[in-house]
């Protein structure tokens, strides 16, 4: 994933756990799709001051499923895709 990331990674703030766990469990639980999915995530970041390019996001949710979707890999994909605004 470190080819997806538009900042610094020390300028993307660490989200807490139970964000984190919020965002994973909306994403399981909810019968969407992968641009559904990156519509949320969009609206995760945004709502904390971040952007993100939608396309990027996209991608980083499919391979967030590959890694079953654990915390540190969430961190990691929204470290990547997130920039400040």
């Amino acid at each position: 994933m470190k080819g997806l990331s538009m900042v610094n990674k020390s300028r993307v703030e660490k989200f807490s756990m139970s964000e984190l766990s919020k965002l994973r469990n909306e994403l399981l639980e909810s019968p969407i799709d992968t641009w559904q999915a990156a519509a949320v995530v969009s609206a995760f970041l945004v709502g904390r001051g971040y952007g993100a390019d939608t396309r990027t996001i996209r991608d980083a949710v499919i391979r967030l499923d590959a890694f079953g979707g654990s915390m540190d890999a969430m961190q990691e994909v929204l470290e990547a895709v997130a920039y400040v605004m």
